[in-house]
């Protein structure tokens, strides 16, 4: 038992690794507005299309806010689909966060 929970340990740890390496894209308002997230939810770039800049700024602010709120469920899944795959089909609860 306890060398399993400690190969699922290292998988695990593995997983993370990896998740680090991952980088996610997120978009907003038939893409006028794209974030990428790295798989420790560091932003790596926000592109916003010259035709986003004539809007009005509220209008702006809820795309970028969007775009990234695309991107953070992208990587939600990323990370659990990873996760179910690790752990060999166990789920996790969905409160479960990893160390990063």
């Amino acid at each position: 038992m306890l060398s399993k929970a400690k190969k699922v340990q290292d998988k695990m740890k593995e997983v993370q690794e990896n998740l680090k390496k991952v980088e996610v894209e997120g978009a907003s308002g038939g893409n006028l507005v794209k974030v990428v997230l790295s798989g420790d939810h560091e932003m790596k770039s926000i592109s916003i299309n010259p035709d986003a800049k004539n809007e009005k700024e509220e209008i702006l602010n809820d795309l970028i806010i969007a775009a990234y709120n695309d991107c953070r469920d992208k990587l939600k899944k990323k990370t659990s689909e990873e996760l179910l795959k690790a752990t060999g089909g166990i789920s996790l609860p969905f409160d479960f966060k990893l160390p990063f």
